[in-house]
Protein backbone atom coordinates (compact mmCIF):
# COMPACT_ATOMS: atom_id res chain seq x y z
CA UNK A 1 0.00 0.00 0.00
CA UNK A 2 1.17 3.39 -0.95
CA UNK A 3 1.82 6.34 1.13
CA UNK A 4 -0.65 8.06 -0.74
CA UNK A 5 -3.30 5.67 0.05
CA UNK A 6 -2.60 5.06 3.85
CA UNK A 7 -1.82 8.28 4.78
CA UNK A 8 -5.07 10.02 5.11
CA UNK A 9 -6.01 6.51 7.00
CA UNK A 10 -3.51 7.44 9.83
CA UNK A 11 -4.74 11.32 10.28
CA UNK A 12 -8.45 9.49 10.51
CA UNK A 13 -7.26 7.04 13.31
CA UNK A 14 -5.67 10.12 15.13
CA UNK A 15 -8.36 12.30 14.94
CA UNK A 16 -10.43 9.08 16.16
CA UNK A 17 -8.12 7.97 18.76
CA UNK A 18 -8.39 11.66 19.93
CA UNK A 19 -12.44 12.11 19.98
CA UNK A 20 -13.07 8.69 21.14
CA UNK A 21 -10.64 8.94 24.46
CA UNK A 22 -12.55 11.97 25.03
CA UNK A 23 -15.80 9.92 24.93
CA UNK A 24 -14.51 8.02 28.23
CA UNK A 25 -15.52 9.84 30.90
CA UNK A 26 -16.25 13.77 31.64
CA UNK A 27 -13.74 14.60 33.58
CA UNK A 28 -11.16 13.46 30.92
CA UNK A 29 -12.76 15.38 28.35
CA UNK A 30 -12.88 18.71 30.91
CA UNK A 31 -9.20 18.10 31.68
CA UNK A 32 -8.21 17.78 27.94
CA UNK A 33 -9.95 21.06 27.33
CA UNK A 34 -8.99 22.97 30.16
CA UNK A 35 -5.34 21.52 29.47
CA UNK A 36 -5.59 22.61 25.48
CA UNK A 37 -6.99 26.53 26.63
CA UNK A 38 -3.96 26.85 28.60
CA UNK A 39 -1.54 25.69 26.20
CA UNK A 40 -3.38 27.46 23.47
CA UNK A 41 -3.05 30.71 25.38
CA UNK A 42 0.53 30.08 26.85
CA UNK A 43 1.77 29.42 22.98
CA UNK A 44 -0.69 32.49 21.81
CA UNK A 45 1.63 34.89 24.86
CA UNK A 46 4.70 33.58 23.69
CA UNK A 47 4.02 34.21 20.03
CA UNK A 48 2.84 37.90 21.17
CA UNK A 49 6.50 37.76 23.48
CA UNK A 50 8.40 36.97 20.55
CA UNK A 51 7.10 39.22 18.04
CA UNK A 52 8.16 42.22 20.81
CA UNK A 53 11.36 40.61 20.99
CA UNK A 54 11.48 41.77 16.79
CA UNK A 55 14.35 44.82 16.45
CA UNK A 56 16.25 43.77 20.02
CA UNK A 57 19.81 43.32 19.83
CA UNK A 58 19.91 39.82 21.36
CA UNK A 59 16.48 38.37 20.07
CA UNK A 60 18.47 35.58 17.96
CA UNK A 61 20.17 34.48 20.98
CA UNK A 62 16.87 34.08 22.87
CA UNK A 63 14.56 32.51 19.82
CA UNK A 64 17.62 30.09 18.99
CA UNK A 65 17.72 28.85 22.83
CA UNK A 66 14.13 28.63 22.99
CA UNK A 67 13.90 26.71 20.21
CA UNK A 68 16.80 24.28 20.88
CA UNK A 69 14.90 23.87 24.51
CA UNK A 70 11.43 22.79 22.39
CA UNK A 71 13.86 20.37 20.39
CA UNK A 72 15.09 18.79 23.81
CA UNK A 73 11.13 18.40 25.11
CA UNK A 74 10.23 16.67 21.62
CA UNK A 75 12.89 13.84 22.58
CA UNK A 76 12.53 13.61 25.95
CA UNK A 77 8.99 13.30 25.95
CA UNK A 78 8.11 9.84 25.00
CA UNK A 79 10.86 8.62 27.96
CA UNK A 80 8.58 10.51 30.40
CA UNK A 81 5.01 9.64 28.85
CA UNK A 82 5.01 6.74 26.89
CA UNK A 83 1.42 6.15 27.49
CA UNK A 84 0.65 10.21 26.75
CA UNK A 85 -0.08 9.14 22.33
CA UNK A 86 -1.47 5.43 21.69
CA UNK A 87 0.43 6.38 18.34
CA UNK A 88 3.43 6.03 19.96
CA UNK A 89 3.16 2.62 20.00
CA UNK A 90 4.26 1.35 16.36
CA UNK A 91 4.02 -2.28 18.20
CA UNK A 92 -0.16 -2.19 17.90
CA UNK A 93 0.52 -1.66 13.43
CA UNK A 94 3.21 -5.01 13.21
CA UNK A 95 0.43 -7.85 12.20
CA UNK A 96 -0.90 -5.12 9.18
CA UNK A 97 0.90 -5.46 5.48
CA UNK A 98 2.75 -2.12 5.80
CA UNK A 99 5.95 -1.40 4.62
CA UNK A 100 8.48 1.11 6.75
CA UNK A 101 8.68 3.81 4.12
CA UNK A 102 5.19 4.38 3.76
CA UNK A 103 4.27 3.83 7.23
CA UNK A 104 6.75 6.31 8.04
CA UNK A 105 5.31 9.24 5.84
CA UNK A 106 1.99 8.27 7.05
CA UNK A 107 3.06 8.26 10.74
CA UNK A 108 4.84 11.90 10.49
CA UNK A 109 1.91 12.88 9.17
CA UNK A 110 -0.38 11.99 11.69
CA UNK A 111 1.80 13.25 14.20
CA UNK A 112 1.12 16.80 12.84
CA UNK A 113 -2.45 16.68 14.84
CA UNK A 114 -2.73 17.59 17.93
CA UNK A 115 -2.17 20.61 20.31
CA UNK A 116 1.78 19.34 20.89
CA UNK A 117 2.61 20.41 17.00
CA UNK A 118 0.25 23.41 16.71
CA UNK A 119 2.30 25.16 20.25
CA UNK A 120 5.54 24.27 18.34
CA UNK A 121 4.45 26.04 15.41
CA UNK A 122 3.00 28.77 17.55
CA UNK A 123 6.95 29.03 18.82
CA UNK A 124 8.72 28.82 15.34
CA UNK A 125 5.91 31.43 13.80
CA UNK A 126 7.07 34.00 16.63
CA UNK A 127 10.84 33.11 16.26
CA UNK A 128 11.24 33.81 12.82
CA UNK A 129 9.11 36.78 12.90
CA UNK A 130 11.69 37.81 16.14
CA UNK A 131 14.49 38.12 13.84
CA UNK A 132 13.50 37.74 10.27
CA UNK A 133 13.89 41.24 8.39
CA UNK A 134 13.19 41.65 4.63
CA UNK A 135 11.15 39.50 1.84
CA UNK A 136 13.94 36.64 1.65
CA UNK A 137 14.41 35.85 5.15
CA UNK A 138 11.09 36.19 5.94
CA UNK A 139 10.46 33.26 3.25
CA UNK A 140 13.43 31.43 3.95
CA UNK A 141 11.24 31.58 7.35
CA UNK A 142 8.45 29.52 5.84
CA UNK A 143 10.82 26.73 5.11
CA UNK A 144 12.74 26.89 8.40
CA UNK A 145 9.43 26.53 10.07
CA UNK A 146 8.37 23.43 8.18
CA UNK A 147 12.05 22.18 8.72
CA UNK A 148 11.91 22.45 12.25
CA UNK A 149 8.66 20.92 12.60
CA UNK A 150 9.32 18.24 11.33
CA UNK A 151 12.32 17.45 13.04
CA UNK A 152 10.99 17.95 16.54
CA UNK A 153 7.83 15.53 15.42
CA UNK A 154 10.47 13.21 14.02
CA UNK A 155 13.02 13.50 16.70
CA UNK A 156 10.14 12.30 19.29
CA UNK A 157 9.24 9.64 16.57
CA UNK A 158 12.40 7.94 16.13
CA UNK A 159 12.86 8.09 20.09
CA UNK A 160 9.92 6.34 20.53
CA UNK A 161 10.61 3.39 18.13
CA UNK A 162 14.09 3.10 19.64
CA UNK A 163 12.50 2.71 22.82
CA UNK A 164 9.97 1.16 22.53
CA UNK A 165 10.38 -2.39 23.85
CA UNK A 166 11.92 -0.47 27.02
CA UNK A 167 8.66 2.17 27.33
CA UNK A 168 5.62 -0.51 27.42
CA UNK A 169 6.94 -2.89 29.83
CA UNK A 170 7.20 -2.61 33.22
CA UNK A 171 10.34 -1.72 33.91
CA UNK A 172 10.28 0.64 31.15
CA UNK A 173 7.63 2.81 32.67
CA UNK A 174 9.50 3.68 35.72
CA UNK A 175 11.36 6.13 33.42
CA UNK A 176 8.62 8.04 33.87
CA UNK A 177 9.90 8.78 37.75
CA UNK A 178 12.75 10.52 36.02
CA UNK A 179 10.19 13.34 35.31
CA UNK A 180 9.70 14.81 38.93
CA UNK A 181 13.84 15.02 38.74
CA UNK A 182 14.04 16.73 35.53
CA UNK A 183 11.12 18.99 36.36
CA UNK A 184 12.75 19.66 40.02
CA UNK A 185 15.93 20.34 38.59
CA UNK A 186 14.68 22.46 35.86
CA UNK A 187 13.18 24.82 37.28
CA UNK A 188 16.37 25.22 39.30
CA UNK A 189 18.16 26.40 36.55
CA UNK A 190 15.65 28.47 35.10
CA UNK A 191 15.16 30.17 38.47
CA UNK A 192 19.01 30.49 38.72
CA UNK A 193 19.89 31.75 35.25
CA UNK A 194 16.57 34.08 35.18
CA UNK A 195 18.45 35.77 37.88
CA UNK A 196 21.71 35.99 35.87
CA UNK A 197 20.35 37.68 33.04
CA UNK A 198 18.06 39.86 35.15
CA UNK A 199 21.28 41.16 36.75
CA UNK A 200 23.57 41.03 33.55
CA UNK A 201 21.24 41.18 30.73
CA UNK A 202 20.25 39.33 28.04
CA UNK A 203 23.87 39.22 26.53
CA UNK A 204 24.65 36.42 28.63
CA UNK A 205 22.77 34.17 26.13
CA UNK A 206 25.02 34.92 23.23
CA UNK A 207 27.96 32.17 23.95
CA UNK A 208 25.31 29.57 24.63
CA UNK A 209 23.49 30.94 21.55
CA UNK A 210 26.35 30.81 19.45
CA UNK A 211 27.14 26.97 19.58
CA UNK A 212 22.89 26.07 19.64
CA UNK A 213 22.59 27.74 16.21
CA UNK A 214 24.87 24.80 14.46
CA UNK A 215 22.13 22.54 16.47
CA UNK A 216 18.85 21.24 14.69
CA UNK A 217 16.02 22.34 14.83
CA UNK A 218 17.81 25.49 16.18
CA UNK A 219 19.67 25.44 13.15
CA UNK A 220 16.98 26.43 10.92
CA UNK A 221 16.22 30.23 12.89
CA UNK A 222 19.54 30.46 12.79
CA UNK A 223 19.48 30.53 8.52
CA UNK A 224 16.62 33.35 9.03
CA UNK A 225 18.88 35.41 11.25
CA UNK A 226 21.42 34.65 8.36
CA UNK A 227 19.53 35.69 5.79
CA UNK A 228 18.62 39.10 7.80
CA UNK A 229 22.31 39.72 7.72
CA UNK A 230 23.08 38.94 4.39
CA UNK A 231 25.17 35.29 4.81
CA UNK A 232 23.74 33.59 2.48
CA UNK A 233 26.17 31.00 2.53
CA UNK A 234 25.99 30.35 5.99
CA UNK A 235 22.11 30.40 5.74
CA UNK A 236 22.28 27.66 2.93
CA UNK A 237 24.49 25.83 5.46
CA UNK A 238 22.43 25.86 8.52
CA UNK A 239 19.26 24.71 6.24
CA UNK A 240 21.64 21.79 4.82
CA UNK A 241 21.86 20.80 7.76
CA UNK A 242 18.44 20.87 9.56
CA UNK A 243 17.32 19.27 6.38
CA UNK A 244 20.38 16.17 6.52
CA UNK A 245 19.37 15.75 11.03
CA UNK A 246 15.70 15.36 9.12
CA UNK A 247 16.53 12.86 6.87
CA UNK A 248 19.04 10.88 9.44
CA UNK A 249 15.79 10.97 11.82
CA UNK A 250 13.76 9.18 9.15
CA UNK A 251 16.10 6.72 8.10
CA UNK A 252 16.41 5.81 12.10
CA UNK A 253 12.74 5.64 12.48
CA UNK A 254 12.26 3.58 9.30
CA UNK A 255 14.95 1.18 10.72
CA UNK A 256 13.68 0.66 13.91
CA UNK A 257 10.49 0.10 12.71
CA UNK A 258 11.75 -1.96 10.47
CA UNK A 259 13.39 -4.07 13.30
CA UNK A 260 10.21 -4.25 15.57
CA UNK A 261 7.83 -5.38 12.46
CA UNK A 262 10.39 -8.10 12.22
CA UNK A 263 12.09 -9.50 15.28
CA UNK A 264 10.49 -11.32 18.52
CA UNK A 265 10.01 -9.08 21.75
CA UNK A 266 13.03 -10.17 23.94
CA UNK A 267 13.01 -6.92 26.59
CA UNK A 268 10.83 -8.30 29.26
CA UNK A 269 12.86 -11.95 29.48
CA UNK A 270 15.70 -11.62 32.07
CA UNK A 271 18.39 -14.28 31.60
CA UNK A 272 18.02 -17.26 33.42
CA UNK A 273 21.29 -16.76 35.65
CA UNK A 274 20.14 -13.40 36.45
CA UNK A 275 16.50 -14.22 37.68
CA UNK A 276 18.58 -17.40 39.51
CA UNK A 277 20.55 -14.06 40.95
CA UNK A 278 17.53 -12.25 41.85
CA UNK A 279 15.97 -15.01 43.81
CA UNK A 280 18.37 -16.10 45.61
CA UNK A 281 19.78 -12.35 46.85
CA UNK A 282 18.74 -12.13 50.64
CA UNK A 283 21.34 -9.30 51.72
CA UNK A 284 19.04 -7.15 52.38
CA UNK A 285 17.04 -9.10 54.99
CA UNK A 286 19.85 -10.42 56.38
CA UNK A 287 20.49 -6.45 57.51
CA UNK A 288 17.07 -6.13 58.94
CA UNK A 289 15.61 -7.15 62.60
CA UNK A 290 14.15 -10.27 62.77
CA UNK A 291 10.65 -11.19 63.14
CA UNK A 292 7.81 -8.95 62.05
CA UNK A 293 9.58 -5.51 62.22
CA UNK A 294 12.37 -6.84 59.53
CA UNK A 295 9.82 -8.54 57.68
CA UNK A 296 7.78 -4.95 57.49
CA UNK A 297 10.75 -2.75 56.45
CA UNK A 298 12.13 -5.03 53.35
CA UNK A 299 8.32 -5.15 51.95
CA UNK A 300 8.10 -1.21 52.28
CA UNK A 301 11.87 -0.57 50.96
CA UNK A 302 10.79 -2.85 48.05
CA UNK A 303 7.83 -0.89 47.61
CA UNK A 304 10.25 1.76 47.25
CA UNK A 305 12.38 0.28 44.62
CA UNK A 306 9.56 -1.37 42.58
CA UNK A 307 6.60 0.23 42.35
CA UNK A 308 6.62 3.36 39.62
CA UNK A 309 4.04 6.10 41.92
CA UNK A 310 6.16 4.99 45.01
CA UNK A 311 9.56 5.21 43.52
CA UNK A 312 8.55 8.67 41.67
CA UNK A 313 7.16 10.48 44.93
CA UNK A 314 10.96 9.46 46.24
CA UNK A 315 12.58 10.79 43.69
CA UNK A 316 10.88 13.81 43.75
CA UNK A 317 10.97 14.78 46.87
CA UNK A 318 14.65 13.59 47.40
CA UNK A 319 15.58 15.74 44.75
CA UNK A 320 13.78 18.95 45.50
CA UNK A 321 14.77 17.94 49.29
CA UNK A 322 18.46 18.56 47.79
CA UNK A 323 17.94 21.28 45.53
CA UNK A 324 16.22 23.64 47.38
CA UNK A 325 18.81 24.50 49.83
CA UNK A 326 22.16 23.50 47.93
CA UNK A 327 20.77 25.95 45.03
CA UNK A 328 20.11 28.83 47.40
CA UNK A 329 23.20 28.27 49.19
CA UNK A 330 25.05 27.88 45.73
CA UNK A 331 23.66 31.52 44.94
CA UNK A 332 24.65 33.06 48.14
CA UNK A 333 21.04 33.71 48.90
CA UNK A 334 20.72 30.64 51.32
CA UNK A 335 20.42 29.69 54.76
CA UNK A 336 21.73 26.69 57.11
CA UNK A 337 17.61 26.32 57.68
CA UNK A 338 17.02 25.66 54.22
CA UNK A 339 18.15 22.21 54.57
CA UNK A 340 15.43 21.30 56.60
CA UNK A 341 13.51 20.85 53.28
CA UNK A 342 15.33 17.54 52.82
CA UNK A 343 13.47 16.27 56.05
CA UNK A 344 10.13 18.33 55.25
CA UNK A 345 10.12 16.52 51.37
CA UNK A 346 10.92 12.61 53.07
CA UNK A 347 8.44 13.15 56.05
CA UNK A 348 5.69 13.45 53.48
CA UNK A 349 6.32 9.69 52.40
CA UNK A 350 4.86 8.77 55.89
CA UNK A 351 1.50 10.01 55.13
CA UNK A 352 -0.77 7.50 53.57
CA UNK A 353 1.02 4.67 54.31
CA UNK A 354 -1.74 1.46 53.37
CA UNK A 355 -2.89 3.81 50.45
CA UNK A 356 0.44 2.88 48.84
CA UNK A 357 -0.11 -0.79 49.67
CA UNK A 358 -3.33 -0.33 47.26
CA UNK A 359 -5.18 -3.12 47.27
CA UNK A 360 -2.64 -5.76 48.41
CA UNK A 361 -3.65 -3.84 51.96
CA UNK A 362 -6.03 -6.80 52.69
CA UNK A 363 -3.15 -9.04 53.15
CA UNK A 364 -1.42 -6.95 55.74
CA UNK A 365 -4.66 -6.17 57.41
CA UNK A 366 -5.27 -9.86 57.92
CA UNK A 367 -1.95 -10.32 59.75
CA UNK A 368 -3.29 -7.13 62.28
CA UNK A 369 -5.48 -8.73 65.10
CA UNK A 370 -4.54 -6.21 67.97
CA UNK A 371 -3.34 -2.83 68.66
CA UNK A 372 0.21 -4.25 69.33
CA UNK A 373 0.22 -5.57 65.95
CA UNK A 374 -0.91 -2.63 64.30
CA UNK A 375 1.88 -0.64 66.22
CA UNK A 376 4.88 -2.93 65.16
CA UNK A 377 3.36 -2.72 61.89
CA UNK A 378 3.58 1.57 61.77
CA UNK A 379 6.53 0.98 63.81
CA UNK A 380 8.43 -0.64 61.37
CA UNK A 381 7.39 1.24 58.50
CA UNK A 382 8.47 4.15 59.68
CA UNK A 383 12.30 2.59 60.70
CA UNK A 384 12.17 1.68 56.93
CA UNK A 385 11.86 5.48 56.13
CA UNK A 386 14.22 6.19 58.61
CA UNK A 387 16.83 4.22 57.32
CA UNK A 388 16.52 6.36 54.44
CA UNK A 389 15.95 9.97 55.62
CA UNK A 390 17.94 10.03 58.62
CA UNK A 391 21.02 9.84 56.64
CA UNK A 392 19.29 11.81 53.75
CA UNK A 393 18.76 14.70 56.23
CA UNK A 394 22.02 14.87 57.84
CA UNK A 395 24.16 14.78 54.88
CA UNK A 396 21.99 17.65 53.05
CA UNK A 397 22.09 19.62 56.00
CA UNK A 398 26.05 19.04 56.06
CA UNK A 399 26.19 19.57 52.62
CA UNK A 400 24.55 23.09 52.59
CA UNK A 401 25.96 24.30 56.28
CA UNK A 402 29.84 23.72 54.10
CA UNK A 403 28.85 25.89 51.05
CA UNK A 404 27.56 28.52 53.26
CA UNK A 405 30.69 28.15 55.86
CA UNK A 406 28.52 28.68 58.84
CA UNK A 407 29.48 25.48 60.75
CA UNK A 408 28.82 27.55 64.18
CA UNK A 409 24.76 26.83 63.20
CA UNK A 410 25.00 23.12 61.80
CA UNK A 411 24.15 21.94 65.47
CA UNK A 412 20.68 23.85 65.38
CA UNK A 413 20.00 23.08 61.98
CA UNK A 414 20.35 19.50 62.67
CA UNK A 415 18.12 19.36 65.35
CA UNK A 416 15.92 20.99 63.74
CA UNK A 417 15.20 19.08 60.92
CA UNK A 418 15.14 15.59 63.35
CA UNK A 419 12.54 18.01 65.12
CA UNK A 420 10.58 17.98 62.24
CA UNK A 421 10.88 15.09 61.03
CA UNK A 422 9.82 12.91 64.02
CA UNK A 423 7.06 15.17 63.77
CA UNK A 424 6.01 14.24 60.24
CA UNK A 425 6.63 10.86 61.04
CA UNK A 426 3.85 11.12 63.91
CA UNK A 427 1.46 13.19 62.05
CA UNK A 428 2.06 10.67 59.64
CA UNK A 429 0.90 7.91 61.12
CA UNK A 430 -2.08 9.11 62.17
CA UNK A 431 -3.51 10.70 59.26
CA UNK A 432 -2.37 7.38 57.48
CA UNK A 433 -5.19 5.53 60.03
CA UNK A 434 -7.68 8.14 60.02
CA UNK A 435 -7.56 9.56 56.49
CA UNK A 436 -6.71 6.92 54.26
CA UNK A 437 -7.13 7.33 50.59
CA UNK A 438 -6.37 5.33 47.25
CA UNK A 439 -3.90 5.57 45.01
CA UNK A 440 -5.06 4.07 41.00
CA UNK A 441 -2.21 1.97 39.98
CA UNK A 442 -2.67 3.33 36.39
CA UNK A 443 -2.70 6.44 34.55
CA UNK A 444 -0.59 9.57 36.28
CA UNK A 445 -3.46 10.58 39.55
CA UNK A 446 -2.20 9.73 42.58
CA UNK A 447 -6.00 10.33 44.52
CA UNK A 448 -8.81 7.78 43.30
CA UNK A 449 -11.63 10.04 41.88
CA UNK A 450 -13.92 11.25 45.08
CA UNK A 451 -11.05 11.22 47.75
CA UNK A 452 -9.62 14.49 46.69
CA UNK A 453 -10.87 15.75 50.11
CA UNK A 454 -9.33 13.26 52.29
CA UNK A 455 -6.23 13.90 50.40
CA UNK A 456 -5.71 17.25 51.10
CA UNK A 457 -6.79 16.69 55.14
CA UNK A 458 -4.33 14.34 55.61
CA UNK A 459 -1.14 15.55 53.56
CA UNK A 460 -2.06 19.38 54.32
CA UNK A 461 -3.62 18.95 57.32
CA UNK A 462 -0.47 16.77 58.96
CA UNK A 463 2.31 19.35 57.85
CA UNK A 464 0.18 21.64 59.70
CA UNK A 465 0.00 19.58 62.57
CA UNK A 466 3.69 18.83 62.22
CA UNK A 467 5.06 22.44 61.67
CA UNK A 468 2.32 22.93 65.30
CA UNK A 469 4.21 20.30 66.99
CA UNK A 470 7.67 21.98 66.26
CA UNK A 471 6.97 24.77 67.77
CA UNK A 472 8.96 24.48 70.95
CA UNK A 473 12.23 23.45 68.98
CA UNK A 474 11.97 26.42 66.68
CA UNK A 475 10.94 28.96 69.72
CA UNK A 476 14.25 27.16 71.83
CA UNK A 477 16.42 28.21 68.44
CA UNK A 478 15.25 31.89 68.10
CA UNK A 479 15.84 32.31 71.84
CA UNK A 480 18.95 31.05 71.57
CA UNK A 481 19.81 33.22 68.75
CA UNK A 482 18.72 36.68 70.16
CA UNK A 483 19.60 36.18 73.60
CA UNK A 484 23.09 38.07 74.97
CA UNK A 485 24.60 34.68 75.68
CA UNK A 486 22.75 32.18 73.83
CA UNK A 487 25.37 31.17 71.30
CA UNK A 488 27.41 29.36 73.52
CA UNK A 489 24.03 26.96 74.45
CA UNK A 490 22.99 26.44 70.68
CA UNK A 491 24.83 23.08 70.32
CA UNK A 492 21.85 21.97 72.63
CA UNK A 493 19.70 22.09 69.84
CA UNK A 494 21.12 19.17 68.16
CA UNK A 495 20.41 16.40 71.38
CA UNK A 496 17.09 18.64 72.47
CA UNK A 497 16.06 18.05 68.85
CA UNK A 498 16.85 15.12 68.10
CA UNK A 499 14.74 13.87 71.73
CA UNK A 500 12.01 15.56 70.83
CA UNK A 501 11.26 13.94 67.57
CA UNK A 502 11.86 10.90 68.71
CA UNK A 503 9.29 11.29 71.48
CA UNK A 504 7.14 12.73 68.48
CA UNK A 505 7.47 9.88 66.98
CA UNK A 506 6.64 7.25 69.47
CA UNK A 507 3.64 9.37 70.47
CA UNK A 508 1.99 9.37 66.94
CA UNK A 509 2.72 5.50 66.53
CA UNK A 510 1.33 4.63 70.14
CA UNK A 511 -2.01 7.35 69.50
CA UNK A 512 -2.01 5.16 65.67
CA UNK A 513 -2.01 1.84 66.69
CA UNK A 514 -5.64 2.04 68.24
CA UNK A 515 -6.84 3.71 65.71
CA UNK A 516 -5.37 1.59 63.10
CA UNK A 517 -6.93 -1.67 64.80
CA UNK A 518 -10.07 -0.34 65.08
CA UNK A 519 -10.85 1.38 61.82
CA UNK A 520 -9.12 -1.68 59.77
CA UNK A 521 -12.55 -2.36 57.82
CA UNK A 522 -12.89 1.06 56.96
CA UNK A 523 -8.99 1.88 55.63
CA UNK A 524 -9.39 -1.44 53.68
CA UNK A 525 -12.48 -0.15 51.69
CA UNK A 526 -10.83 3.47 51.14
CA UNK A 527 -7.70 2.00 50.01
CA UNK A 528 -8.67 -0.17 47.18
CA UNK A 529 -11.58 1.81 46.11
CA UNK A 530 -9.40 2.87 43.16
Amino acid sequence: MSADAITPVFVRLKLSLLRNGLRQSGGRKAAYITSAVFALLFAALQLIGLIALRGHAHAESVVVLAVAVLGLGWAVMPLFFPSGDETLDPTRLVMLPLRPRPLVRALLTASLVGIGPLFTLCLLAGSVIAVARGGAAFAVGVVAVGLALLVCVALARAVAAANVRLLTSRKGRDLAVLSGLVIAIGAQIVNFGAQRIGASGLGELDPAAGILQWVPPASAIGAVHAVSEGSYGLAAAQLALTAGALAALLALWSRHLTRLMTSPDGSTLPGAESAAKERSSTGLGRLLPPGRTGTVMERVLRYVWRDPKIKAAWVTSLAIGLIVPVFNAWQGTGSVYFACFAAGMLGIQMYNQFGQDTSAFWIVAMTISSTRDAYVELRARAYALLLITLPYATLVTVLTTAMLGDWRRLPEALGLSFALLGAMLATGAWTSARFPYSIPQEGYKNVAPGQTGLAWISIFGGMMAAALLCAPVIALTIWLNVSADGDAWTWLLLPVGTAYGAALTAAGLKLAAPQTARRLPEILAAVSKG
